[in-house]
Order: C-alpha cells, then structure tokens, then sequence
C-alpha cells in the first residue's frame, strides 16, 4: 500500500471514532499533527487527551473493515476523498472555523474550488418562490457562477434544476453517505448534476443514513464552500435561516428576497434584511456585490431582471389592475370593488396576466401576483 494510501486509511479511522466530532478531531489534529500518530499513543496519552473511553477503544482497536469499505467507494469512478490538508481541499472550506476534516466527493473537484453562490429557501415553497428560486439560479449560472445548494425538496432542488436547464455547474452538498441519494426522488437530479461537470460532496463516511443531526450540520458546507448565501424564502427558525447565520459567522455575504408581510415563508427573509442581509431583487444586485471577489461574475443585461413586471409588455388596462393584486390572495370580488369593471372583464384580464406568468391563481378565486 502506498504511503499516501497509509496515511488516508488513518484518517478515515478516525473519521468513524465515536464521540470523534468535527470540533474534537480538529483539536487532536492541532495537539498531535497526524492521524497516525494518535493511533501509536497509549491508552494513558488518550486518557490525557479528554477522549471518552469509547473512542479511546475504537482507537486502540480500529475497525480496519469499515475503512478498508471507505477506500474500496474512493475507487470507484468519479470517486474521491479529500483530507484537510490536500491541496484539492477548497481553500474558501478551510477558512471557516470547523471544516470536515475528511470530504467525500462525487464528480469533479475542481468544481467545489470554484466561486459559488448558494441558494437556499423552504422546502415547501410557495409559487413565487419556487419561479423566484428558478430564475436567480438561471441567470446566475448563466453568469459562470456555480450553484450550491443541499439537493433537498423545495428550493434547494429547483435551484440546482435552474442551474441544470441552462448548461449552468451545481454542486449539492448532503446530509448522507455519497453512496446513497436522500430524498431518493432526487436520484435523477443528481446524475444529472454529475453528467454537467458538478459535484456531490458529504463529510460524511459512505453508507452513513439520513438523520435529521445531520442536515444543521451540512449547512456550515454549504455556506463554507460559497461567496454568499441567497435566501428565497424561509419561515422563522428555519434551516435556511441557520445556514444564514453560518454565513454571517464565516464572514459569506447573505443575501434576502423580499416578501409579503402576509407570507408565512416571507418572514424569515424579511428578518435577515432587518438584520442588515442585503436585500436584492433582481441577479445584478447580487453580481455587483460579489463583484469584489474577482473572477467575473459576468454583467447579467438590463433585459433579465428577475423581480418585477416588464410594463411594457403588458397595456395599460392590465397594468392598472396590477396596481391592485399584490403579493397575497386578492379575490376577484375585491378587485371589481376596486376597480369598479364587471366580473367577466376582471376575469378576462386575470387569465390573461396568468397565461403570461404574472398572476398566479389560489383557492377561493383569488389570485397574488408572481413575477
């Protein structure tokens, strides 16, 4: 076995250590310099080093098979791990102050070095969100920017599925084992964010399940890897809104959309920005904030601006009715006591405005505004 090969089967043994976290293998890491060389200490060293006496028994007597199993899925194609000190570790992870020691990886490496926004929101996005969280990531991936995201249902798969639908690189960073896909139903989406050049990444060991202690965790990942955090929607105490906070913490720039006071899923983005997150509504005023860091993010034109009605693509008729459909139900009732026109007209210019993706309907003939 190569030196090389040696020295990851030490690390990866210590990456299955129970009671080994993030936190406590960084610290022995500092203390001893090498994997390898806690292996060699005695059991009065460990004792000494705060180790629990579990860990200290996996130590004394690792379980080579389950290693041996990790280093059989690095052989794999498109299969790699990384330790902290490889030089293929993304420089921007290392900055924060508990990277994974160990990264598993899916796809090409290269990617996750790259400039990268993420986008993040609720898993239960309502119709603007989800058309919101589409076109950020399309224009923003039109830009050469990567996408990141968690691949969870919700706004995290529509962004990475935006960056898909223009040639765009994704990177989705999981709360399993790369040798499994969580939820299942996005098994599809990530060979396709494979077969476009992005990656799949974990901190955690193949075979590892989904438990929900693990997602809070990736989230750290995901803002880590990133220049900036996007959030499109997120309730109050939201993961979303942790991965916010890391951001804030590793010094990434956040980014809010704004929302509806009447949208339960607006409240946490409206937070952030009463917090000082940079409100934007449109892929330029993300570009020209994150135009600092270099590397061209290119100018997206004044054509694509994501939030907002063209007005001029729409007569005047229309426009005046818009003025009274906002962001939350408006029933069809209200808008002919406001505007004063019959039913039938309302409602002749309400499918219209909705064919053209401006209005959305809801239950109870009611209808907000989407774009």
């Amino acid at each position: 076995m190569s030196e090389d090969k040696d020295d990851l089967r030490y690390w990866l043994a210590l990456q299955r250590t129970p009671q080994v976290g993030c936190r406590t293998y960084l610290r022995l890491l500092e203390g001893i310099g090498a994997p390898e060389e806690l292996f060699a200490e005695s059991r009065q060293t460990l004792t000494l080093l705060g180790l629990k006496e579990v860990s200290i028994e996996s130590i004394l007597k690792p379980d080579w098979k389950q290693v041996d199993e990790d280093m059989a899925w690095a052989e794999k194609s498109a299969c790699h791990i990384l330790k902290l000190k490889d030089d293929a570790y993304p420089s921007r992870l290392k900055e924060i102050s508990d990277p994974p020691p160990v990264l598993f990886v899916r796809g090409a490496v290269p990617t996750i070095s790259s400039l990268q926004l993420a986008v993040v929101g609720s898993r239960n996005p309502s119709p603007v969100g989800k058309k919101t969280a589409e076109d950020f990531s399309r224009h923003m991936a039109m830009t050469g920017l990567t996408i990141t995201s968690g691949l969870a249902l919700g706004i995290d798969a529509i962004s990475h599925q935006g960056a898909l639908d223009v040639k765009g690189i994704t990177v989705a960073v999981t709360g399993t084992g790369l040798d499994r896909v969580y939820p299942a139903r996005h098994k599809r989406l990530a060979e396709m964010i494979l077969d476009e050049g992005g990656a799949l990444v974990s901190e955690f060991s193949p075979s590892t399940k989904a438990h929900a202690s693990n997602f809070p965790r990736r989230n750290r990942i995901i803002s880590g890897l990133s220049l900036g955090v996007l959030v499109v929607e997120a309730a109050i105490n939201s993961g979303s809104l942790i991965t916010a906070r890391l951001a804030l913490e590793q010094g990434r720039e956040v980014f809010a959309i704004p929302g509806s006071i009447h949208n339960p899923l607006a409240r946490g983005c409206n937070a952030l920005i009463r917090q000082g997150a940079k409100l934007v509504e449109t892929a330029q005023d993300v570009i020209d904030e994150l135009a600092q860091y270099g590397g061209a993010p290119q100018t997206v034109s004044s054509q694509e601006t994501i939030v907002g009605v063209n007005s001029e693509k729409i007569d005047a008729s229309h426009q005046d009715l818009l003025q009274h459909i906002g962001y939350e139900p408006t029933s069809i009732d209200a808008l002919v006591a406001e505007t004063g026109e019959r039913v039938e007209v309302i409602s002749s210019m309400l499918l219209v405005l909705e064919l053209r993706g401006i209005v959305s309907s809801a239950p109870g003939g009611c209808y907000y505004r989407v774009n």
